[in-house]
């Protein structure tokens, strides 16, 4: 008991700090996870039981799609390396395991908290050190733009989710501004998109058909305040004749040949990039792609169909799970949170393969994980109520109906 407790308390450590540096240093983000791992694994060798919430499973046929799929793919060792990205999908038992009960709205509480900081260093990156155009956008302290925007769009999400389905409104409130500020300088569309999406989807579980006429007003804000660049860059998103709309409809049809040709397993992980030519019509812009900005596309054409369909399947359970999950007390804020995650990441995904970024999958994974590891405190705390006094918690629930 001692040990476990001890591997618990370093894992739940460990795990903070990942989803902390997360948004600052995938390096010490990396360090970080490795020990969490690893305090999970000791925590389960000891108690020689592994738990894991139900959507894991079709994520696990996913990775073995996955697998399938570089075994047949034209360059195995290539598509192989490139799989290892699967390991990360162990976050979700980790999590599970770690962020019970009260402790996984404090991980929301980092997310959001350091989310914001990582959002006012974006703002002075604009501002001060002229990362203001679409070849020197803000990008935090993070590798690429895309990456930043990405998890600003989730953390933008829990924070909204925070305002609507919590009592302690003041926080979000104040990080509310620079996230979304941030979120805007980054000049990318797709986060843009997968923003409102998940804000309106909050809206809507929300049941107050009036939030919804918040978001025109925000809207003609942002286009009266924002700087012309910025303005610019979203009216291009109705310009059919923009050159990287042009390259998104290429990229589908690139990735629609794909699959026509490879419909079962795909070109093969990491691929894409390098057969991209092959596919390519004469009449069609010649410059390669590295994936095809289309998260369903881009699994299809890359893994192929069945792995598309394990996917699917992993989303659809996530949805019917945290659905249900909305009218747990204990798990509605954490709910709500993965809920609107998931309608940004479908949403945006459809403009940028956004699952396949390494950062943005495992915060997203974070994410998702939490309503089950909410709720498996609780039943865990209820069990152990009923254990010491049945009485006692018989007087409860009668209380409660």
């Amino acid at each position: 008991m001692r040990n476990r407790d001890w591997f618990e308390r370093i894992g739940l450590l460990a795990l903070l700090g990942f989803v902390a540096a997360l948004q600052f240093s995938i390096a010490v983000a990396n360090i970080c996870l490795a020990v969490a791992l690893l305090m999970w694994l000791l925590h389960v060798a000891n108690r020689r039981e592994i738990e894991v919430p139900p959507f894991f499973i079709p994520l696990a046929a996913y990775a073995a799609a996955t697998l399938i799929s570089a075994a047949f793919s034209t360059n195995p060792r290539a598509s192989f390396v490139d799989s290892k990205q699967l390991v990360l999908f162990l976050i979700v038992p980790m999590v599970y395991e770690f962020a019970r009960a009260s402790k996984a709205p404090l991980i929301i509480q980092v997310i959001i908290s350091v989310g914001a900081a990582s959002a006012a260093l974006g703002i002075i990156q604009y501002g001060v050190l002229q990362f203001d155009n679409l070849g020197r956008r803000p990008q935090g302290s993070l590798g690429h733009w895309m990456t930043y925007s990405g998890l600003l769009m989730l953390v933008t999400c829990a924070a909204a989710a925070r305002l609507l389905f919590s009592k302690d409104r003041i926080w979000p409130l104040l990080m509310m501004p620079a996230l979304l500020v941030a979120l805007a300088l980054t000049f990318t569309r797709s986060a843009w998109i997968g923003t409102c999406a998940g804000i309106a989807f909050l809206f809507l579980l929300k049941g107050d058909l009036r939030l919804i006429a918040v978001l025109p007003m925000v809207a003609a804000l942002f286009l009266v305040l924002a700087p012309p660049q910025i303005t610019n860059r979203f009216y291009s998103m109705f310009d059919a004749n923009d050159p990287t709309s042009v390259d998104r409809v290429t990229m589908l049809r690139v990735g629609t040949r794909m699959i026509k040709a490879h419909p079962l397993t795909g070109v093969g992980p990491t691929l894409v990039e390098d057969r991209y030519r092959e596919y390519l019509s004469s009449s069609e812009p010649q410059h390669v792609n590295p994936h095809l900005h289309n998260v369903p596309v881009q699994i299809a054409a890359e893994r192929g169909l069945p792995a598309l369909a394990t996917w699917i399947a992993f989303i659809a359970t996530l949805m019917v799970g945290l659905i249900k999950r909305l009218k747990i007390p204990e798990a509605r804020l954490t709910a709500a949170t993965a809920l609107a995650s998931i309608v940004a990441m479908l949403a945006a995904g459809q403009f940028e393969y956004n699952f396949g970024d390494s950062e943005f999958l495992m915060l997203f994974l974070v994410l998702m994980t939490l309503p089950y590891a909410a709720t498996a405190g609780a039943t865990a705390a209820a069990n152990a109520t009923r254990a010491a006094d049945p009485a006692r918690l018989d007087a409860v629930s009668h209380a409660r109906a």
